[in-house]
């Protein structure tokens, strides 16, 4: 059992990950358990598939989810660091969303991720009250998160949900945006309370979808992102057609062995 934080290249900084090596099949009900004991946003779950790639699975301490970057890249780091991946060489990882692949590179990792893309919609009742933001733009993903475009990161920074009103909104999370000041070309910050998160400090799922709009919005394919959690954390994100290579730096902070 390891606790990765991830997207940051120092401890006790970017989003913590648990990661649980599993030598056999594991019951879905008994994983929900460890994460819910692990209490980080997410806990990933990997057991190796054969062929040199992995399965992988997320939870946070509520449910499973399809997709997230910050436990997959400290899976990988992990691996690696555990000495099941030859170093240098790519990992694959099998998981419900696809196969996706975590490969070495000089300041950390690089992710290969599907984009994520999001289209826009009538605004939810109660949305923007819930977040105490006003915002130019609305949209939301297949995944059924919503990106909410604000004027700038000061009203980023300064978001303050209603977490309540913000777990009956119709979406597993909800992401607020605008563009950098300071260095990065976008800011961001997550809310998920309706899965047991209420707030991500560094979501690499979210950035799927970020990076199509800001590619779009900036006339650029190649971006430099900060989310403005209280940890905070940064990303390099480049869009690729419908791919979305993220890259960041992991530390391991606490490694063990689970005794139940």
């Amino acid at each position: 059992m390891f606790v990765v934080d991830a997207f940051t290249g120092e401890a006790f900084a970017g989003n913590p990950a648990g990661v649980c090596l599993l030598d056999a099949p594991a019951d879905e009900a008994w994983m929900l358990k460890v994460a819910a004991e692990m209490k980080h946003s997410e806990t990933a779950f990997v057991r190796r598939s054969g062929g040199g790639e992995f399965e992988l699975r997320w939870f946070t301490p509520a449910v499973e989810v399809r997709l997230c970057g910050h436990a997959t890249l400290g899976a990988a780091h992990a691996l690696f660091e555990a000495g099941l991946v030859p170093a240098g060489r790519p990992v694959v990882f099998r998981t419900r969303s696809g196969p996706l692949t975590v490969t070495p590179v000089a300041r950390g990792y690089e992710l290969d991720f599907p984009a994520k893309a999001a289209v826009p919609v009538e605004t939810p009742d109660g949305l923007l009250e819930a977040l105490g933001v006003a915002a130019e733009d609305v949209l939301r993903n297949d995944q059924n998160d919503l990106l909410v475009v604000v004027a700038d990161a000061a009203a980023v920074r300064g978001t303050a949900p209603d977490f309540a009103a913000l777990a009956g909104i119709d979406a597993r999370g909800v992401c607020v945006t605008a563009p950098g000041e300071d260095g990065p070309n976008f800011v961001s910050r997550f809310f998920a309370p309706a899965v047991g998160v209420e707030e991500d400090p560094v979501t690499g799922s979210a950035h799927c979808m970020l990076a199509p709009y800001w590619a779009e919005r900036l006339g650029r394919t190649e971006l430099a992102a900060r989310q403005l959690s209280a940890r905070g954390g940064s990303l390099r994100v480049t869009l690729r057609g419908d791919r979305v290579l993220l890259g960041g730096e992991a530390v391991t902070v606490l490694d063990g062995e689970l005794r139940v």
